[in-house]
């Protein structure tokens, strides 16, 4: 990766700071590189070495790079799908994140049907720790029952209308619905090992603090939802192409 081919940066501390450029948007069949906030000078120039500055790499993983592809479509990865009841799970996006010592930025609370909706809502994030994930570097904190009151102020992040054509400077996505304040005290954490597996269901609250520790915390992460009865949204604003539709885990 070359650092000056990927000039992007991904707020993950507020949502109308989120990407939205043609780099952003266009990367759901790609495998694209997005940098951590701190990690660049005034300038532009890093201010670390670039595998230390890199908050993601998204969003094509499961298709474009095989050890991801190998491991998303395992026997072991559509047990557990089967187990939870899908008969049609669809991988609509894939992640590793990097969680960056000393910068890897905090993640507020968010649900993530609110970026990937489906009508119903029926939306699994399937999260594996690649290292150990501590209260020190950067762990999943969630509000318990959460996942049962649907989106928390019909919040959605939508395409925007005609953005494909391209007006200079013009944002991607746009926001509708309230964001909520969510109360500190209700969320708990969910450090974990090396080698787990976290189901994160679509409409739970979830979110990371910073990682200000000296320990990095990696995983990969993807997003499954159910193909069968169920409309994804032409609003979203991942879309598949005719060059890469999102693919079945399987098919019953």
């Amino acid at each position: 990766m070359n650092p000056q081919e990927h000039n992007t940066i991904f707020s993950t501390t507020d949502e109308m700071k989120r990407t939205s450029d043609d780099y952003f948007m266009t990367s759901g069949d790609k495998i694209r590189y997005f940098f951590e906030e701190g990690s660049k000078d005034e300038k532009g120039n890093l201010k670390v070495d670039k595998h230390l500055a890199i908050n993601k790499v998204g969003h094509a993983l499961h298709v474009l790079s095989e050890p991801f592809k190998k491991f998303t479509f395992s026997h072991k990865v559509k047990s557990v799908a089967k187990s939870l009841g899908f008969v049609e799970p669809t991988v609509c996006q894939s992640m590793y994140i990097f969680k960056q010592p000393g910068i890897g930025g905090e993640v507020i609370p968010h649900q993530d049907s609110t970026f990937l909706f489906t009508s119903p809502m029926k939306l699994m994030g399937m999260w594996i720790a690649l290292e150990d994930a501590t209260l020190e570097n950067g762990c999943l904190w969630f509000i318990p029952g959460s996942h049962k009151n649907g989106l928390s102020g019909g919040r959605r992040m939508l395409r925007t209308p005609g953005w494909e054509a391209g007006k200079e400077g013009a944002s991607g996505t746009y926001f509708k619905g309230e964001y909520e304040t969510f109360d500190p005290a209700k969320f708990i954490p969910g450090p974990v090992k090396k080698g787990t597996m976290v189901l994160i269901h679509g409409e739970v609250v979830h979110k990371s603090e910073r990682n200000t520790s000296q320990n990095s915390r990696h995983i990969y992460t993807y997003h499954i939802y159910e193909g069968r009865n169920t409309e994804y949204s032409k609003d979203n604003w991942l879309q598949p192409t005719e060059e890469m539709p999102f693919p079945k885990l399987y098919s019953t």
